[in-house]
């Protein structure tokens, strides 16, 4: 039976035991979606990173740059990625439908491409679909909390000025994708709804759903002798990874369980495909009088207060800022030649790329990320740096694949392995973790930012994964479905795949990992200046108690289950350096 993760009757938070027949195990290693594995170590800031004073209040703005140079970057970039092909090239007849879902971009969107080359009109449309901001599905939490709705609103509002540019427009309807899309073509008398390819069961149950609403709508076409009766068409485009999965040397059945071994073989035997050349005029869309506004808070159905970033970073949604982000931190800052030894940070914008919001909404191609690394390469350098944001953007292609060949067992409380854990709901403990109230700097800091920007380092996010899982004993879904509220880049796939290996029930069983608080303190935040920075009243102390205040700060909720202070054996930091480097990412 299918299980989706739509709004369903919640079950209330509650303290409960969940038996097991077998021991508590934790976390293999943890590839937070590739929010580009972001981390920058505070030991080695970034000159945004920095410790002075004006870092401590000012808000990050991501990209930097105002709305007229923004929008000048998104216009040349265009012009560069645009195609010669005329409307001679093109040979298609009627209307077609595009479906926009997570693919809220024009540049190397081949659904659009398609669209455009299979008729002589496109009818753009986005759907409000109610049930993306319904709840969760075990625990009742928003599923779109009020960041990721401002950012998609943002992304919405871009999209529709970039499709005017290309002499299109962009159909806003809200409702269910299955009604509101059989409904325009029959209106419109559409051959084909052109739409991305998803991978989760919500997700793959709305497409049954519009396709079999499709087959249910009679078009008439008439030829030269008599009249011929058929039905619009979905047709749905793989557009969401770097590697294109009908390029992968094994099919998804046969897809290794272990990072390495995928890796190694799509970079020996794949090519990664080129980004598709946008016509320069995608027009004329059909007549319509009412195309409709990008929706508010409301109509979203977020009715809880919008609290403007108080401090950190404010992300902008939409192509133009993402292709902005791109060129900003690429050519503008040059700072792609020192990414592998910033990444692993954890305060500031720039220790890492920030291209994940973008990445999850489809406002970013990483296939154009690939292109833009090459450029880089040619004209700038080449260097393990250039490398490594690729090797993160096929950690991310992984995780999507992984979600082909396992399905609804990423959301099952025993991962793709049925791993069999006692696991605790207990309500107080998990509301402690979330607020960031748990008596731990490192980790109420981490919740902290989670909360007030939506985002937070790859670094923090296996550090409150293991937290949750191995010192409090929390059900592990509890911390994913809390992710799928509030993180800006959250996608299913990236998102519960790392959430799997972090309680360790994901697919690769080899490793086991525990992340010491005390010691990734001491080596990623050493001067307390990113606890400091969350956490204000901590400023005052000396910036080797920051991290560890003793009764200078509220109690700590539970004991650590493996105590690691100030002085290591060197056991322990070899282990320490191989965690590291296990993933390129930390």
């Amino acid at each position: 039976m299918t299980i989706l993760r739509y709004s369903v009757p919640t079950l209330p938070l509650k303290k409960l035991i969940i038996p097991s027949n077998s021991t508590f195990t934790n976390s293999t290693l943890f590839h937070f979606h590739f929010h580009f594995h972001t981390m920058n170590s505070i030991a080695k800031p970034s000159a945004s990173s920095s410790s002075s004073s004006s870092s401590r209040t000012s808000i990050h703005q991501v990209p930097e740059l105002d709305s007229d140079e923004t929008h000048r970057i998104a216009d040349l970039t265009f012009r560069r990625y645009s195609s010669s092909s005329s409307s001679a090239s093109r040979t298609g007849r009627g209307t077609a439908i595009l479906w926009f879902r997570n693919d809220l971009r024009v540049l190397d969107n081949e659904a659009l491409y398609k669209a455009w080359l299979s008729s002589n009109s496109v009818l753009p449309v986005y759907c409000v679909d109610p049930r993306l901001f319904g709840t969760t599905y075990h625990f009742g939490f928003p599923k779109t909390g009020a960041l990721r709705a401002q950012f998609l609103i943002e992304c919405l509002a871009d999209l529709k000025k970039n499709l005017i540019k290309y002499g299109l427009n962009l159909l806003i309807r809200h409702g269910k994708p299955e009604e509101i899309l059989p409904s325009l073509a029959k209106a419109f008398g559409a051959h084909t709804v052109y739409a991305q390819k998803e991978t989760c069961s919500e997700e793959l149950n709305v497409e049954r759903l519009v396709s079999k609403g499709l087959q249910q709508v009679v078009l008439q076409s008439s030829s030269e002798s008599r009249s011929n009766t058929n039905n619009p068409k979905l047709q749905l485009i793989w557009g969401t990874t770097m590697y294109h999965i009908d390029d992968l040397p094994f099919d998804s059945s046969s897809l290794p369980d272990v990072y390495t071994q995928f890796r190694k073989s799509v970079e020996a035997k794949c090519n990664i495909r080129s980004c598709i050349r946008t016509p320069t005029c995608l027009g004329p869309p059909p007549s319509i009088d009412d195309w409709g506004c990008v929706p508010s808070m409301d109509q979203l159905g977020v009715y809880s207060q919008l609290q403007n970033v108080s401090k950190g970073m404010k992300f902008v949604g939409g192509e133009s800022a993402a292709l902005g982000r791109v060129n900003e931190y690429f050519w503008r800052k040059d700072l792609l030649r020192i990414y592998k030894e910033t990444r692993n940070g954890m305060l500031g914008p720039d220790y890492s790329t920030k291209f994940s919001p973008w990445l999850a909404s489809g406002s970013l191609s990483p296939r154009f990320i690939h292109e833009e690394v090459k450029r880089y390469e040619k004209e700038r350098e080449a260097n393990n740096s250039t490398y490594w944001v690729l090797f993160e953007l096929i950690w991310r292609d992984y995780f999507r694949f992984l979600s082909v060949k396992y399905g609804n067992s990423l959301f099952h409380l025993g991962g793709p392995r049925k791993v069999e854990h006692r696991w605790s709901q207990d309500k107080n403990m998990f509301e402690y973790w979330r607020d960031g109230r748990t008596g731990y700097p490192l980790i109420d800091a981490n919740m902290k930012e989670l909360s007030t920007t939506g985002f937070m380092s790859n670094r923090g996010r296996q550090i409150v994964c293991s937290f949750l899982v191995r010192d409090m004993g929390i059900d592990w879904r509890l911390g994913a479905e809390w992710f799928e509220t509030c993180l800006l880049d959250y996608d299913p796939c990236s998102n519960y795949g790392n959430w799997t290996y972090g309680a360790g029930v994901g697919n690769d069983p080899r490793e086991d990992r525990y992340f010491s608080i005390p010691k990734q303190a001491q080596t990623y935040d050493p001067e307390g200046e990113y606890v400091a920075y969350w956490l204000p009243q901590l400023r005052a102390l000396p910036k080797d108690k920051r991290n560890f205040p003793g009764k200078s700060y509220i109690e700590q909720v539970v004991p650590l289950k493996f105590k690691t202070v100030s002085k290591h054996s060197s056991q322990d930091m070899a282990l320490a350096a191989r965690r590291t480097n296990f993933r390129g990412r930390k």
